[in-house]
């Protein structure tokens, strides 16, 4: 057990998951004493506390502003663990899932390479070869993005909240088909009326993207996919857009059948994702599906002709080595797939996996150590090298295994303009379905109703509920919600 105190909630976020990139097995309490006079301070059980504590003069703290010091005290922290623990982290210093986002900036600004890296590198104790990796991938995104209409355009996400069963690792909003037969009829008919919405609202903009995500969409009837296409189609102009993109996802979800339907409404990009070629793992994380059927799934696309197929991978999974890896990749490869996106990881609260790790009922075999991943993750790089895939798009998550970055690599023609703006919050990007969340750029930034403190922002989120019900019976209210924000 660890205790975490801070005298400002401004150290509380960066703090709290430093200390858990460093110690990941560690319980971690947090409070704020604002009597306090450190910034942060750390207690643990077995080691003395020690504690951050901005110097110089009160007058020079005085005018520094919020995100000055909260940049000292984080700086200070990371040092402090690095002895503490005689180890580095690849990302340094930089606790938020968009470092490409920071990286981009300076280039918009026209700050030479060499002299970004050495900021990222010395202020934020970045590693080169992560610092490279980063401004090669902010580069390509801004070259990608420069086809698009920030201020006119935007891009559509719909959840299909579904899947043919809950991956243990999994905390996305998703629930298992077999319960919700019943529903999705229901379902479609409330996603429809918010579809036609945004649509009705939307006439002057300029859509861009979109991608249907979830859970796993493939898990609705081919009838119920080619329901939702046709109203997209009727509601929606194509003329601006550039890509279509559906995650498909397990291979227990498609059939030649869902296939037929996508290419019929000209679905552009489409994801066959197996996490592992290992069947062991597929087991055990409760994917019910094999390797094979990855393999069948994925021959079936190319020869409907699919020429844009993504795979996810996942380095970390439990009970896997490195040599596990190369041998997915191996397979992977020999399949060709045009863009491949590698994960580390990420073990969320909610996932299935993490109760049971907290209650020591969960798998207890190998965990891959931060060695075991560095080659895992190593190993995607050379393979993607080697199939003609360049890094295209990156993001961190909270509670990330050996605190790496999940990287998309693809053809150079055939990124997913839709994940690098989900990355970079540049346009406006509507969602909806259960779960969904729209992000909404404003022009300049506005001050937030009700906020204390002020606080600034030009990136609205509107929320729609989670649970599938509770969807359908309010979706009026979720389409009210968009109402109050969208486009004004």
């Amino acid at each position: 057990m660890m205790k975490l105190t801070c005298n400002d909630t401004l150290y509380t976020y960066d703090a709290y998951h430093l200390l858990k990139a460093f110690y990941p097995d560690e319980e971690i309490e947090q409070q704020v004493d604002e009597e306090q006079e450190s910034q942060i301070r750390i207690e643990s059980d077995c080691d003395s506390c020690f504690c951050v504590t901005l110097a110089g003069e009160k007058t020079e703290l005085l005018q520094m502003d919020r995100g000055e010091k909260k940049h000292l005290a984080v700086r200070s922290l990371y040092e402090k663990l690095c002895r503490a623990t005689k180890k580095s982290l690849p990302w340094g210093s930089l606790t938020g899932v968009r470092p490409t986002k920071m990286l981009m900036q300076k280039l918009e600004e026209g700050v030479p390479d060499d002299r970004i890296l050495d900021w990222i590198t010395k202020e934020h104790f970045v590693s080169g070869e992560k610092a490279k990796l980063g401004l090669d991938i902010a580069k390509r995104e801004k070259r990608l993005l420069s086809r698009l209409d920030y201020e006119n355009g935007y891009s559509l996400y719909i959840g299909i909240p579904f899947c043919p069963t809950t991956c243990s690792y999994c905390s996305f909003t998703s629930y298992p088909i077999s319960q919700y037969l019943e529903k999705t009829d229901a379902y479609l008919e409330a996603l429809c009326k918010e579809l036609s919405y945004i649509a009705a609202v939307s006439r002057e903009k300029k859509l861009n993207t979109i991608y249907l995500g979830g859970g796993t969409p493939t898990s609705l009837r081919a009838d119920q996919l080619d329901r939702l296409f046709t109203h997209l189609e009727k509601q929606f102009s194509y003329e601006h857009l550039l890509e279509l993109t559906v995650e498909a996802g397990r291979p227990d979800s498609i059939t030649r059948e869902k296939l037929k339907v996508l290419k019929r409404h000209g679905i552009g990009r489409i994801s066959v994702n197996p996490q592992t070629m290992q069947q062991k793992t597929l087991d055990l994380v409760g994917r019910r599906h094999t390797v094979e059927d990855v393999i069948t799934t994925f021959r079936v696309a190319r020869e409907l002709g699919f020429d844009n197929i993504n795979m996810d991978l996942i380095a970390g999974l439990p009970g896997e080595t490195p040599e596990d890896m190369e041998d997915t990749l191996t397979k992977v490869q020999a399949l060709g797939p045009d863009s491949l996106t590698v994960h580390a990881l990420a073990i969320k609260r909610a996932s299935r996996l993490r109760q049971e790790q907290r209650s020591g009922e969960g798998f207890t075999g190998h965990t891959a150590s931060a060695g075991d991943l560095t080659a895992m993750i190593d190993a995607a790089y050379r393979c993607a090298g080697e199939m003609g895939l360049v890094p295209y798009y990156l993001y961190r998550q909270k509670n990330m295994a050996g605190n790496f970055e999940n990287v998309g690599y693809a053809e150079v023609d055939k990124a997913g303009i839709y994940n690098i703006l989900i990355m970079e919050e540049k346009q406006s990007i509507v969602a909806a379905g259960a779960g969904a969340s729209t992000k909404i750029v404003l022009p300049k930034a506005v001050e937030m109703p009700g906020s204390k403190k002020h606080k600034m922002t030009n990136l609205i989120r509107i929320e729609n509920v989670k649970q599938v019900d509770e969807y359908i019976a309010r979706i009026d209210e979720m389409i009210e919600r968009k109402g109050e924000w969208l486009w004004h």
